[in-house]
């Protein structure tokens, strides 16, 4: 018996969660649960900080495709093929070609899981915006954004302290565009 690989199957844009069902059903009123192992739609938690707010959704990081994780073989290759909404798998020709470590592990794919990545975050701001402090020490405090550390989900701008301009860092949601 051949050993389980993760494949790529591309859909059409907006059909991967009914691309993921189908397989899955397809799998279980096929028995095929010894073939066919997990079906994922890989995902990314995106933090939005917007006038201070912050809040979290997911997003695809690869939309239009799915990942199966399967034993290529005739009858796993029909199933997915046929199913309504994937067009085809991703390598040449007709060929499936299974992901290699490095992929696996560069998406958050580890072996068998799905690996939990850290949130993305996005924001409303740049570099050179006014803001205005909206918590903390600095609540209302207004200042240019000097710079964005979004590792560290932070952005330093100066404020004035003792007669000096001092380079202050705050966290993405302590601070909100100014309109």
């Amino acid at each position: 018996m051949s050993e389980a690989k993760w494949y790529v199957a591309h859909t059409y844009s907006g059909y991967e969660n009914k691309v993921k069902t189908d397989i899955e059903k397809t799998v279980e009123n096929r028995h095929l649960e010894d073939q066919i192992f997990d079906v994922v739609i890989p995902m990314e938690t995106v933090v939005e900080a917007k006038d201070g707010l912050r809040k979290e959704t997911l997003r695809k990081i690869f939309p239009s495709y799915v990942l199966v994780h399967m034993i290529m073989n005739d009858d796993t290759w029909y199933v997915i093929r046929n199913t309504r909404g994937v067009t085809g798998f991703v390598g040449p020709g007709s060929k499936p070609v299974p992901l290699t470590e490095e992929e696996l592990a560069k998406w958050g794919l580890e072996g068998n899981e799905v690996a939990d990545k850290p949130a993305n975050v996005i924001i409303d701001f740049a570099e050179g915006d006014a803001v205005t402090v909206i918590s903390g020490v600095w609540a209302g405090t207004v200042g240019v954004i000097n710079k964005i550390d979004e590792n560290k989900q932070t952005a330093t701008m100066n404020v004035d302290m003792f007669g000096r301009e001092t380079p202050v860092e705050l966290g993405f949601t302590e601070i909100k565009k100014m309109n």
